[in-house]
């Protein structure tokens, strides 16, 4: 048989690790679709290169742009550097 602060301990475990989440963000692209609602789902798609490409894929549903804060830029060729 169980004892009860075996089971309490492990319920506690199980809340606390439902609660976790991942990282939000990619590095794939430099503008995230943060999309949200229960509708769709609350995501973030870090897969569009401009701001207009996903504003047009935001229209008319829950979401908004974002700027990628994770997205590494190519270096530049002349610098060595990244580009800012």
């Amino acid at each position: 048989m169980y004892k009860p602060a075996v089971v309490v301990s492990l319920f506690a475990a199980l809340l606390i690790a439902g609660s976790a989440r991942a990282q939000t963000y990619g590095g794939d692209a430099p503008v995230c679709l943060h999309v949200f609602g229960e509708l769709e789902g609350e995501r973030m798609d870090c897969i569009f290169s401009s701001f207009a490409q996903c504003r047009a894929s935001a229209q008319g549903r829950p979401a908004t742009c974002l700027t990628n804060p994770y997205f590494a830029q190519a270096p530049s060729a002349r610098t060595g550097r990244g580009v800012r």
